[in-house]
Parts: C-alpha cells; structure tokens; sequence
C-alpha cells in the first residue's frame, strides 16, 4: 500500500515538474551563496575629506546595508521628493556612522563623541577650516552639531529643528557669524490629513501649450499631495551661532535655499511659490529669488521664474530667464547669473546661446553683462577681479570650449584656452585646482607668478590611465608637467598645498591596495602615508583585471575589464561560464569611442549586488565591454543602434572565445537600467548568449515618448527608432531565458517597474522562459540588505540553471 502511495506521489511529482510555472506565492528572502553573505556584512573603509585649510583629514565610518525595516519607515512621495515626515528629511538617506579627526602634519588621530543617533550627514566645513558644521538624524527630527577642530570637541547648536526635505540645511556664514539654517516653523501645527473621499475628479488640460515632460515619478497627484508638499517644505530662515542662539530672519516660507554672500553681510534667498504642477518635479515649479541683508530684509528682486513645465526636450534646452543665480567667489558680494537668448530652446538655430550678467552690492546699478555665448553655458571659475576661465558646451557635437575672460573688462574679447569633444579624454588637460581665496571660497589657485594655474587630470591615454598634475602657463598656453601617477598604482591628486606646486595630497590605490592617503613633497621626493585602511574583501586580492582591447566588424576599437578567479589560467584550466556585464554609449566620433578610459590599476572590490560577487562562484566577469552607438555628421547614433550594438556584442564575444576564456554556450549577458535595456535588445537580436540578467530597465520606448537616455527626438519624430529599439516589441524573439528583476518603488525617470511587469506579461504569453522578481519598498538602485542578498541569491541561482546547466531550478 505504501509503494503504491510512493509510486502515485511521484507520478504526481513528475507531471508537476513539467508544467510550466506562471505564477508563484510570495518567496521569502534567500541569502547568495557563501562567501558572499559574509562580504555583505563586512564593513567598508572609512571616507575620506581634507579640510579647506589643509589642516585635518576626516574620516568618516560608513555604514553597513541598511535593513529593510529601515525602507519600511513612514514616506512622503511629493514632487520628485521622497519625504520621512517624521524627521523632515529625505526617505533614505546616505548617513556616516562617526567621524575621526586627524591632524595632519602631527598624524594625531581624537573619535569625536556622539549620542545615539540614526545617521550623520550634511558635513560642511566652515570658511577658514577651523570647524566643520554636520547634522545628527534622530527618531523625531535632525539636529544641528559642530565640532571644534583644534579642541577636538562637538556639542549640539539646535534641538532636531532642521528641515532637510530639500537641499541643504545650513551654510556657513563665517567663523564668527555661525549658520544660516532652514527650521521647522514653531507653531506650524499638525500636517494636514487627505481627505479619503475624493472631493471630485481629477481633471487637468492643455490648451495649445506645447508642455513636453519626460516621465517622472513621484508627482504630486491630488490637492492633498500639494497641501502635504507645502507643510512639509515650509520653513523659517534663522541664524544659527555656535553658541546655539537662534535669530530669525524670515516668515514662514517653502525656502529652497538660502546661500550667504562671501563677505557674510547679504543672503541670496530663493523660495518655492505656486501654482504647483501635476507633470514636472519641484525643480520646476516657479521660484521667486531675492537678496535680503544680513537682518533678513528684502533689498534686490532678482527674479520671479514661472513654471517651467513647457522645457523642450531637446538636449540643451533650459528654463527662461535668469537661472544659475550665484554670488562670484573672489568678490565680497557680487551676484552673476544666466539668460537664455534662444528662448531656451536648443533646436532653434541661434547666433548665441545665453549671456552671463554681473551685478555687485548693494544692487543699485544697472547689472553687467560679463561673457555672451555661442554654445550654452556650464560654468565660471572665479580666480581674481581680471582673470576668470568660463566653460559652455554643446550636446549635438558633444564640444566643449574653454574661455579667459577679464571680470573688470567685460568689453574684452574673451581667450579661447580649448576647444574640442569632450568625450575625447586622451586630449582632456584636467580641471583647474581650486583653493580658498581672500573671502574663503574656493577660487582659481595661481602659481607665484601670477600667470600660471593648476590642472589635476586623469591622464587617459592609449598606454593607459595615469593621473597627473600640471602647472598651466596662461600667456603661453604652454603646460609643464609636475607629477603623474606610474605603475602599479593609480594615484589622484586630492589637495594641492601650496602655491609652488610641490606639496600634494594623493589618494593611491592598486588592484592589490586598498585606497589610502599619502602626503608628497614633489621637490625631494619624499612620502608620508596618512592612512592605512585595510582591504574590506581580502578574497580579491589575487584578482588580476585585465583591459582586453578587440575590433568591432565596422572597424572601431573596443575594450572591456577582464576578471578571472584567483589562480584561473584559461591556458591551464580552460574556459569558464562567463558574464558580460554592459552599458551601451551614444559617441559622436569613432575616435572618441574607441578611447580606453579603463584605470587598470585602479582598486575594485565589489558592493551591493555588483556582477563581481560572481567571480566567488567560479564566474569570469566581463565589466564594462564598450558598445559605442555612434552617430557621425548629422546621423542620429540610435538609428543604427541595433546593428552596433550587436556587432560590439558580438565582436567582445569572438575575443573571449579564441582567447579561451569562455565557451559560447556558457555565456550570459547582465544589466542595470539602460544596461538591462540592452540585455533584452541582445536576447531578442542576437543567438550569443544562454541567458539574460536584467536589473531595472526599461523595455517599451513608447511608453518614454519625449525621449530617453541620449534620444532627444520624441516617439512623433522618430518612431521607426523608438519602435526598432524596443525590446518588448520584439519580445517574440527573446527565446533565452530572461530574469527580470525590479525595485518595486523605482523613482528614475522612465524606468517604471510596469516595464518589467508588460515585459514578463510578453514573454510568458508567448511561451518565453522568464522570472519577474519585483523588490518591494526598494527603488531604481536596491538598498536593504535583505533585497541585495536575494539579488545575488537569484543571479547566481539563474546563471547557475541556465549558463552552467546545473540542477533543475526554475
């Protein structure tokens, strides 16, 4: 009777197995394969800064993967915002754990003593370096603290009063003044409380406006939303003193940001107003900006700025009238800002672009105009009253220019220092190095000679990445080389300490060393290591990454970081099942696409749910294999973009097989967002691959019709591409088993989790071989723990099905 049950339950058993899985019951979290939980939880090396004046070296202890209960916390989606409602502050934020000071020419090393608390966050140092400001998230609000450096000593300036639900909190006014900080109002009350009986329908129009909008999330939805979104942003301005005197200097306001002149006797205010949108994040929505003197009147209009819900998408295209209003950081108060003189439109065809005002305190006179562009503005570096470098750039030629301009003599024909695509980095001379100037912001750092910068650069070349310093003579235009990083390390300048250009602050890193800081003086020769962080992952230390160089059939160079497990010789031990981790770019030039940008000797150990966790399971990793879209003269890079994209697919794949490294039936393609965006594109239009990985994409163009990543065209002007680059309409074709996995709250633009949803729905109703994990509370980028260990959990699971062939795990 027995063996006759046994023989039935596995008949049973049998036909189970054999029918095809639609539909599971919620799983529970599952931990990745040993040894990657216990990475998981070993905490990172400290962060890092250097103090303005050079003095201190802060190290900051980072924290381990938050929980998901941390996830779980009250949260307020308002606005492109993400809200905790208890605290006024972000949802999720990025918080440090502690902090150490270190003295840096002694080395003496003092913990700074905290309470308890649930993150530390906002650092700002102050003017002259001798304190630096933070905040202390506590269970019912954040606190503002300061540490005295020399005393080594922190104490509390407010009790949790700071509204951090948007920008920063505080700024320095200066050692002696204190802060200026946003606080919750005092007598504000409880929240308003939405209504649960709608009180109508929700109706919006249009009548004629071109309004275009890419598609964000998190929009205010209801008057409920725009009543929380207005309670929870409003804030009163106050002076804070480091004797924790608070002296207000504003009515109740939705202050955006309230940033003090550099002499600390003006404050540019710019506050929130209505009427509120439905459509666009509260970047847009109008902002009235004005300069109040240092008792909190109001003594300069500078603008009233609309909505901008009506921004053409057209890369380039930006809101109108004054925008970028900042104070010049070499005068004691002098505001600049940016005009459009394209309407804001960059499809229009326009001599110049935008003009850069200036006007200094007390704001009487009739405001200059500094530097008028041909292509659109980026950004000023201030050096002196008649030396400042202004950079505009243009997306469609991807150029990037380089001006001199002479602050005090607008009417001077600017100097051009450099013109060319600034996606060529073998030809990129590095930024200029900055250092506190006479009003202690950070201003052009010149040589003794009164002529000469600085230029920290990467140091891309064909033989490598090779960080360097450069001193940068500006009558001459000629460059004089100080120190570049050689082998086996990868070395960044960090701080420059001198005018001279002979003592320095690097941070040097190798595949074997963990990043540390190191002092140099360039004219003996001598080092002094500052740090001594040990290595978080130890497993990885015998990793070998390797820059493989390969052809593309259309004759582009292309590259990609190889990594094998510790010891594996492809020679000796043959291929292994191997995966190829991708992130496609639009280029505008075969040179620039065909660049190795790759640091061989940088230091790389994996984090959250990186693709190098894998290498442990007996994977080779293949990182960043550069599929370049490119799109030469007036041709759009993505009307070609599936044919090169499968020809870099393809061409990075002959290179792993002939080199022995893999195999071609154990070969698996991964991504995240745009990444996974080409894992299904690669599924549905090539036979390379056994299996996909896809994290977070996007897979229906249509339903991102005002353009994605570099498409600028809508889906009206370019639907043969929208349609062609579109994996779900080719979701036939997707005939490798796919994961798709997605954060359930996922708040980038044009990455809804639908896209995984109507993917899977595709494939499952055309007999695909799909899993649709959808990660609850998380968003575009996974956070808890317990999400990242289920990631790893199935991408190893997935790969070890489908690319190895191991075991009969759906």
């Amino acid at each position: 009777m027995k063996a006759a049950i046994h023989s039935l339950v596995g008949v049973v058993l049998s036909v189970t197995s054999l029918i095809p899985m639609t539909a599971l019951a919620q799983e529970t979290w599952q931990e990745p394969p040993d040894p990657i939980a216990t990475m998981l939880d070993t905490p990172w090396y400290p962060g890092v800064q250097i103090s303005p004046n050079h003095d201190w070296l802060l190290r900051l202890d980072r924290p381990l993967l938050p929980r998901l209960a941390e996830l779980a916390r009250p949260r307020l989606r308002l606005a492109g915002l993400q809200l905790n409602p208890v605290t006024r502050g972000p949802a999720m934020p990025y918080a440090f754990q502690g902090l150490e000071i270190q003295n840096i020419a002694t080395g003496e090393r003092q913990s700074i003593a905290l309470p308890a608390h649930d993150g530390l966050r906002n650092l700002r140092w102050s003017p002259e370096g001798n304190y630096l400001a933070f905040s202390l998230d506590q269970p019912t609000g954040i606190e503002l603290w300061v540490v005295d450096l020399a005393r080594g000593k922190a104490w509390p300036l407010t009790p949790p009063l700071l509204n951090n639900t948007y920008g920063s909190p505080c700024r320095w006014i200066s050692e002696t003044a204190g802060l200026l900080c946003k606080l919750v109002p005092p007598d504000q009350g409880e929240p308003p409380v939405p209504t649960p009986v709608p009180r109508g329908p929700r109706v919006e129009q249009n009548l004629g406006r071109e309004a275009p909008a890419r598609t964000y999330t998190n929009l205010l939805d209801t008057p409920d939303d725009e009543a929380l979104f207005e309670y929870y942003l409003t804030s009163v301005l106050a002076r804070v003193t480091l004797k924790g005197d608070r002296i207000s200097l504003s009515d109740t306001q939705m202050i955006q940001s309230a940033v003090p002149s550099p002499d600390g006797e003006w404050i540019l205010l710019t506050t929130i107003q209505r009427p509120f949108s439905y459509q666009v994040p509260a970047r847009l929505f109008p902002k009235r900006l004005t300069v109040l003197d240092s008792s909190g009147r109001e003594r300069y209009h500078v603008a009233d700025l609309p909505l901008a819900d009506d921004i053409p998408v057209s890369f380039d295209s930006v809101r109108r009238g004054r925008r970028i209003v900042h104070w010049r950081s070499d005068q004691p108060a002098s505001l600049y800002w940016v005009e459009a003189l394209d309407g804001g439109d960059a499809s229009q065809e326009s001599v110049s672009r935008d003009a850069v005002w200036q006007l200094p305190a007390p704001f009487t006179d009739e405001p200059q105009r500094l530097w008028t562009t041909d292509l659109r503005y980026r950004r000023i570096l201030w050096g002196h009253g008649t030396l400042a470098l202004a950079v505009e750039t243009w997306y469609d030629s991807r150029r990037i220019r380089v001006w001199r301009l002479n602050p005090a003599q607008p009417q001077a024909e600017p100097v051009l220092l450099d013109d060319r695509d600034y996606q060529d980095r073998y030809n990129d001379p590095g930024q200029p190095m900055l250092t506190p100037g006479p009003y202690h912001r950070r201003v052009l750092m010149l040589a003794p000679d009164g002529e000469s910068l600085y230029l920290r650069g990467r140091g891309a070349s064909p033989e490598g990445v090779y960080p360097f310093l450069d001193r940068w003579h500006l009558p001459s235009q000629e460059k004089t080389r100080l120190w570049q990083a050689a082998d086996p390390y990868y070395e960044t300048v960090v701080s420059l300490l001198n005018p001279e250009g002979t003592q320095i602050i690097t941070r040097r890193e190798s595949p074997r060393e963990t990043p540390n800081y190191w002092r140099r003086d360039l004219a003996t020769g001598e080092t002094t290591a500052l740090t001594a962080f040990t290595d978080p992952r130890p497993w990885y230390r015998d990793v070998d990454p390797e820059v493989i160089r390969y052809r593309r059939a259309d004759g582009v160079m292309l590259s990609a970081t190889l990594y094998l497990p510790p010891g594996h010789d492809p020679l000796r031990d043959g291929p292994l099942p191997t995966v190829l981790w991708a992130y496609p770019q639009e280029y505008k030039s075969r040179e620039a696409a065909a660049q190795v940008t790759t640091a061989e000797n940088a230091f790389r150990r994996p984090y959250a749910y990186t693709p190098l966790f894998l290498l442990t399971q007996g994977y080779a990793v293949v990182m960043g294999p550069t599929m370049p879209i490119i799109g030469e003269g007036e041709t759009e890079p993505n009307d070609t973009y599936v044919q090169q994209l499968t020809q870099s697919a393809a061409a990075v794949v002959e290179y792993l097989v002939d080199q022995g490294v893999s195999r071609r039936d154990q070969l698996a393609i991964a991504g995240h967002s745009y990444g996974a965006f080409t894992v299904a594109n690669l599924l549905a239009h090539t036979d390379l691959f056994r299996a996909g990985i896809a994290n977070s994409g996007a897979y229906n163009r249509t339903l991102t019709p005002f353009g994605f990543q570099g498409e600028q065209r809508t889906f009206w002007q370019a639907p043969d591409a929208y349609m062609t680059m579109s994996p779900f309409t080719h979701a036939a074709q997707i005939t490798e088993p796919l994961l798709l996995i997605h954060g359930a709250e996922d708040e980038n633009v044009g990455t809804y989790p639908i896209q995984s949803e109507r993917l899977y729905g595709a494939m499952k109703g055309l007999g695909g071989t799909v899993r649709w994990v959808e990660l609850p509370l998380e968003g575009h980028s996974y956070e808890s723990r317990e999400a990242i260990g289920h990631v790893l959990w199935e991408m190893t699971r997935w790969l070890d099905r489908h690319v190895k062939g191991e075991g009969n795990t759906p």
